[in-house]
């Protein structure tokens, strides 16, 4: 009942998309109550911090679960890269598609070259989008290397690069326990976090990377990278 309610209003409301509440459009806001709710019902206690960049951003955030991507929709709009897998998932595909996920096949240069291509136009359109520069979930011990060429498209767009922390228990305390347990798939993590006990999901807005701050790509994927890692560690 907790997710039918919150899912019938995201469904009633997306044809509204278009109109705008308070400079936002209301389909937008209702998919970010959405899936504040669906944070709710897993038991994460969910804290925003920092600011958000309005306008074109690319966001970039650790990645340590399915559940990343509820936590980010919850705070900001962002249109995801995630694997094209994801968008034959029951309702998650489906949720995937309205929030304006970018789909990428992983392991091909032809996907990842569309990829960039769709970031591009994207932010240079003025919307936001969001990756996992890792390129997978990690099992939440470590921040792992962040690929730098998934940050060419804003580099060529010209707009910010926002550095995301997603910290989950009291000072990033059950990052393992919220990760991909070994061969665990997305319904046995599911089922599992569902009864998992209730704890704090921080979402942490870093200082931005704004156009010019830092030359080339690489430079920027390794400031991103050192500024999460930093407030992973509480520094």
């Amino acid at each position: 009942m907790l997710v039918l309610l919150p899912l019938t209003m995201l469904v009633v409301c997306l044809p509204l998309a278009r109109i705008d509440v308070g400079g936002e459009p209301l389909g937008h806001r209702v998919i970010r109550a959405w899936q504040a709710g669906l944070m709710r019902v897993f038991g994460f206690r969910l804290r925003g911090i920092g600011t958000p960049s309005p306008g074109a951003t690319m966001f970039v955030a650790n990645h340590v679960s399915w559940i990343d991507i509820s936590a980010l929709h919850s705070q900001r709009m962002m249109g995801f890269v995630a694997k094209r897998e994801i968008a034959g998932w029951p309702l998650i595909g489906w949720l995937a598609k309205q929030g304006e996920t970018i789909f990428h096949e992983r392991g091909s240069q032809e996907s990842l070259g569309g990829v960039l291509d769709a970031m591009l136009a994207r932010l240079r359109g003025g919307h936001s989008v969001g990756v996992f520069p890792e390129g997978r979930t990690r099992d939440g011990h470590e921040v792992g290397p962040f690929h730098a060429r998934i940050f060419l498209a804003a580099v060529e767009a010209g707009v910010p690069v926002q550095p995301v922390a997603l910290r989950y228990g009291a000072g990033g305390s059950a990052q393992h326990a919220v990760a991909f347990a070994p061969r665990e798939n997305m319904m046995q993590n599911l089922l599992r976090l569902l009864g998992e006990p209730a704890r704090d999901a921080d979402v942490i807005f870093l200082e931005p990377i704004a156009p010019g701050d830092a030359e080339g790509r690489a430079r920027i994927a390794r400031i991103a990278r050192d500024r999460i890692d930093d407030a992973m560690r509480g520094t």
